[in-house]
């Protein structure tokens, strides 16, 4: 792993930082909260106290030894060990610095990790952060606190990465070795490239997986545009290619079969993912699957 590159534009940076925590902080207490907090249980239920009996109560609760001494039933109180361990593995290659609407695919899971990471603070969990390209470029340990996700954010931002790649299985065999207790793990990325299969696969065993699919329109359909200059974000050579008739068959052709296998991957581990694209309202598909996890489990 590399040390954390300077910041390009400070001032750039915090301003962005301000408008993400005033955004996604608004949606987190108007919406979301309350989702993450019943979808993303505890470790189990501790001891907490006990109170009388009252009709209707659960008598496999009854705290006997506490009965006989008071001479009337009492019942053991319990609740839930809520501290839980939020991982963010973010996908921080050069692809994520594409995006045709109005921002790009880097921008969009910096304020989707965001939001997670406010719910996960508001519920006092504890926020950790892996960027991976085809190596991992960057670790923040697990901690809690408003300061420490806005620390996160800032170097989701800013970070510069060294990789020319992109390796999804690096983020998760990283988790692998430093988060040896289960976590709850959003995997964000475009999931563009092939072999992360296997890796996923030993990641869900262990912790609660969520993949985060970000992606822009444009990588899925373009229109006939004539010829055009594409512009590789790994390594900055221009290719031009007249877009139109058989490239624009070849490209939805190619780009089907991306979704299809990605799709394919998930549905073969049984893995419930979020799919969200740049410039469209992202809240709804987030709480569209707090809804549906909810009903399965």
């Amino acid at each position: 792993m590399t040390d954390l590159a300077p910041v390009r534009d400070p001032k750039e940076i915090l301003k962005r930082i301000r408008k993400i925590e005033l955004v996604t902080s608004r949606l987190v207490n108007d919406q979301l909260v309350g989702s993450y907090h019943s979808v993303f249980k505890g470790r189990g239920m501790d001891f907490d106290d006990v109170r009388q009996y009252q009709p209707g109560d659960d008598v496999r609760q009854i705290d006997w030894n506490v009965t006989a001494r008071a001479g009337e039933a009492y019942i053991k109180k319990f609740v839930e060990e809520r501290e839980l361990t939020v991982m963010l593995l973010v996908d921080c290659s050069g692809d994520g610095r594409f995006g045709t609407r109005s921002q790009t695919k880097a921008e969009m899971q910096a304020e989707v990790a965001a939001l997670l990471a406010f719910s996960a603070i508001k519920n006092n969990d504890r926020v950790g952060l892996v960027l991976f390209s085809d190596t991992v470029e960057h670790f923040v340990p697990p901690q809690k606190g408003r300061s420490h996700v806005l620390r996160v954010i800032r170097d989701i931002l800013s970070f510069e990465p060294t990789g020319q790649g992109k390796r999804i299985e690096a983020g998760l065999e990283f988790l692998g070795r430093v988060s040896r207790r289960k976590a709850i793990a959003f995997l964000l990325s475009d999931f563009y490239g092939a072999g992360y299969e296997p890796a996923i696969r030993i990641a869900r065993r262990r912790h609660d997986l969520v993949p985060v699919v970000v992606t822009d329109p444009r990588e899925e359909e373009l229109v006939g545009l004539g010829q055009c200059a594409f512009e590789d974000p790994k390594t900055g050579e221009l290719l031009w290619r007249h877009v139109g008739g058989g490239f624009l068959s070849r490209f939805k052709k190619k780009t089907d079969k991306d979704r299809l296998d990605r799709e394919k991957v998930f549905r073969k581990l049984k893995l419930d993912f979020i799919h969200l694209r740049t410039g469209e309202e992202y809240t709804t598909a987030l709480l569209k699957y707090f809804r549906l996890r909810a009903k399965r489990y």
